[in-house]
């Protein structure tokens, strides 16, 4: 304990509302990262199925998907300006010392952000505008300008945590840029596959988890049953893969961030035969209460054999490595992540086998009350993730290159707190306005199908989403040169 205040005494005032701030942004943005880089593909998906089989359903699905899409996309512009900026106003140290190196992974975002806007409003217009084939073939450049931008944000990211490509001079400045090496560090390809299936993974069960609810609600149709399965089908595919992808990347920081690796597993000594503690606490003086303890187990796991030695935090002076309360707060969240994508690949498995036994979708309630929780579950996983990489780095913002205190702004830390109470209002209010166009799409969806139900030929999405749409009787407010009776007429 004597420790931990020692390094805190010794951090400035502003270290701290500096990182609360930053933590809360990033955990803020990451909610809609999964929906920005993965929904596309899903979307692309259910409207080719909808081209291929003739299904108005699945093109149906598919434009109301492209509509969340682009309303995503909005909040997200906000969330992310927030995050540009406080890069630099928080963190001047990092931007000013290390941006030539690893900046350009931002640059590569920025570019991606632009088109992925400009192809996002190319596809919403093209719904009864562009012949059918013209409008997919259009959208498919969409899911890769999402992972372009993915592999910006990544590419810097995983550079912080194995930095290279540059040389230091005399005065400690990086010289000697290579952009190549700077792109492609050591963690780049297991972190970016790992984060790219995770998106998938997650937003496939959240789009899902919607139907999932109308299904235990009792909405059986094809509507229903076509808007869980295609989802649910494409996160429950890559499910195990994220399985393997997350074990591959934590071998990756066994073997290149060992102290990380330590924090993560709460590994106080550096030995061989290492057990393994599922939760658990880790104190000051190295012993840990509470949890499970599985012996031996974190050296099977680290390397499939009893023997392999497990780096310890104290390899490292204390002023190098997490503190104990840091790495408890890894630990735990790395085991949040790894206990959800285990009953996530669980949920998967019963899905598969019932579609492989029977060719239909499960029909316990149980399952879809599995499938309903599946995608909250995904992005409290997808959080903990973020939790496990960036706190168990401590104090390194640039592994071992560059200490958080050192990048930090030298703006008062009351600034700071104010700055943060500023920023907390105007996401809830962002996150607010997201639910309430959300729920009031929905509200529209529903009265629009139920008046498909009642009056095929006067509602107003009863046609296929290409081509005109059907006349309405003459006084309808939807009937030609009635207002709102254009292409964009009904507010879509």
């Amino acid at each position: 304990m004597h420790t931990t205040v020692h390094l805190l005494a010794d951090s400035p005032a502003q270290l701290l509302p500096a990182r609360e701030l930053m933590a809360f942004t990033l955990a803020s943005h990451i909610i809609l990262v999964p929906m920005g880089v993965a929904l596309p593909l899903i979307t692309l998906v259910m409207h080719h199925r909808g081209l291929r089989r003739g299904d108005a359903t699945a093109l149906l699905l598919a434009r109301r998907w492209s509509a969340v899409m682009a309303v995503q996309f909005a909040i997200g512009v906000v969330t992310g300006t927030v995050l540009s900026f406080e890069f630099g106003l928080l963190w001047p140290g990092l931007m000013g010392r290390w941006g030539d190196v690893f900046g350009i992974g931002f640059g590569v975002e920025a570019w991606a952000f632009f088109l992925e806007a400009v192809l996002i409003a190319i596809y919403l217009y093209g719904w009864r505008r562009l012949k059918p084939r013209t409008h997919f073939l259009l959208g498919l450049p969409l899911p890769a300008t999402a992972l372009l931008g993915a592999f910006g944000i990544l590419a810097a990211n995983s550079w912080m945590n194995t930095p290279q490509g540059f040389t230091l001079d005399a005065q400690g400045k990086p010289v000697d840029v290579d952009v190549w090496k700077a792109l492609f560090t050591p963690m780049f390809g297991p972190q970016y596959w790992h984060f790219v299936v995770a998106m998938l993974v997650t937003a496939g069960y959240v789009v899902a988890g919607v139907y999932a609810v109308g299904w235990l609600r009792g909405r059986r149709d094809h509507y229903h049953r076509l808007g869980f399965a295609v989802p649910f089908t494409l996160a429950a595919v890559a499910t195990p893969v994220q399985f393997f992808l997350g074990d591959s990347i934590a071998r990756q920081v066994f073997h290149k961030q060992p102290v990380k690796f330590a924090a993560m597993e709460i590994v106080w000594n550096t030995d061989t035969h290492v057990p393994e503690y599922l939760f658990g606490r880790l104190h000051p003086d190295g012993t840990v209460s509470g949890g499970i303890k599985i012996p031996q187990f974190d050296s099977i796991l680290a390397g499939f054999s009893r023997d392999t030695q497990v780096t310890g935090l104290t390899s490292v002076p204390a002023a190098d490595r997490p503190n104990a309360t840091q790495a408890t707060i890894a630990h735990w969240a790395f085991d949040v992540m790894v206990g959800i994508g285990s009953l996530l690949v669980l949920l998967a498995l019963v899905y598969g086998l019932v579609w492989l036994r029977h060719r239909r979708l499960p029909r316990s309630k149980w399952f879809y009350a599995g499938a309903a929780c599946a995608g909250a579950a995904s992005v409290v996983a997808v959080e903990a993730g973020w939790v496990t990489a960036e706190v168990a780095r401590q104090p390194w913002i640039v592994y071992e290159n560059m200490r958080v205190a050192e990048a930090v702004t030298s703006t008062r830390s009351s600034s700071l707190w104010t700055m943060f109470g500023l920023v907390v209002v105007l996401y809830v209010c962002v996150f607010a306005a997201f639910l309430v166009v959300l729920l009031k799409m929905r509200d529209r969806w529903r009265l629009a199908d139920e008046a498909r139900d009642e009056r095929p030929l006067e509602a107003p999405e009863s046609a296929t989403p290409y081509g005109p749409r059907p006349a309405a009787p003459a006084g309808d407010a939807r009937s030609p040169g009635a207002p709102g009776s254009g292409p964009a007429g009904g507010g879509r």
